[in-house]
């Protein structure tokens, strides 16, 4: 993803996770009144890194949702899986954008857990969340954290620390997990993950999870909506499974395919979650040919 777009070179000191001299001198504000679709999924998660406004929004979604929280845990279970297939293959350096506030099992602790030389750049845009993870990552010099948009790839590829991290002539696993549901415009999603699999060489693999409608009503699904419209992300759609698998164009699919995240590659001690009414959300693993 990079050095087909320009040079690369080494990092100055990855233990500072690389904060550019641009972002020391951002103004990070925190509005504790605007829900964060990070700190929501904080809450669903069961963690305390959230304010009673992302709470209120939460509750309001899983009203709405009644299987909002085990959709979340699901997810952060595909993780987990996807990651190890990927190192497992050989894999040992990765692009996670949207990354959320750090909580248990993340992309670099299951990668460096196979291959402890694996090398992890967190992408995100929520204060809260660079904060976090910049401090719980303070000491791991193969994981980088930076502030970007995922709407903005090329700015993230062109980022000094990303180039400085990762090296884009070898494969790349590229993890978009719950996160291209909050760009509401198919256009604009398919240029984000069009953008992504230019940049990275033969091999790279993507992980995609995203979110359906499940048995939800249309009605439901626009309250939904409206909820998200109020946080910074702007909105929420649920997609297909065939529009969720039209982003792996150039992508040869691992087995399952695009499947309920529960249902690819489950473990057989996992805990099954119960089935109730709500959104689903499902998830694959592409290798690009």
């Amino acid at each position: 993803m990079i050095d087909r777009l320009g040079h690369s070179r080494r990092s100055r000191d990855l233990g500072d996770c690389d904060v550019t001299d641009r972002e020391r001198a951002r103004p990070w504000v925190i509005d504790p009144t605007t829900p964060s679709v990070a700190r929501m999924y904080d809450y669903y998660l069961g963690g305390k890194d959230n304010f009673a406004a992302d709470r209120e929004a939460a509750e309001k979604i899983m009203k709405l949702v009644p299987n909002a929280r085990e959709i979340a845990l699901a997810n952060r279970a595909f993780l987990r899986r996807a990651v190890r297939a990927m190192v497992e293959s050989g894999i040992d350096q990765f692009l996670d954008i949207g990354t959320g506030l750090p909580t248990q099992e993340n992309v670099h602790q299951v990668a460096q857990r196979v291959n402890p030389d694996a090398r992890v750049v967190y992408v995100d845009n929520d204060p809260i969340v660079l904060a976090h993870a910049r401090a719980l990552l303070a000491d791991n010099r193969r994981t980088v954290v930076i502030s970007a948009d995922m709407r903005d790839p090329e700015g993230i590829l062109r980022h000094e620390a990303v180039r400085a991290h990762l090296d884009f002539d070898r494969p790349v696993g590229v993890l978009l997990l719950a996160i291209l549901h909050f760009v509401v415009d198919d256009a604009e999603c398919a240029r984000i993950v069009a953008t992504l699999r230019r940049a990275v060489a033969p091999g790279s693999t993507l992980a995609i999870s995203h979110v359906t409608s499940g048995d939800l009503t249309e009605e439901e699904v626009r309250q939904g909506r409206d909820v998200y419209t109020a946080t910074p992300a702007g909105g929420i759609v649920p997609r297909t499974h065939a529009q969720v698998r039209s982003n792996f164009e150039g992508f040869d699919l691992l087995p399952p395919g695009v499947v309920p995240v529960e249902d690819w590659r489950p473990e057989p001690e996992a805990v099954v979650l119960p089935r109730r009414g709500g959104i689903g959300i499902v998830g694959a693993v592409g290798v690009l040919r």
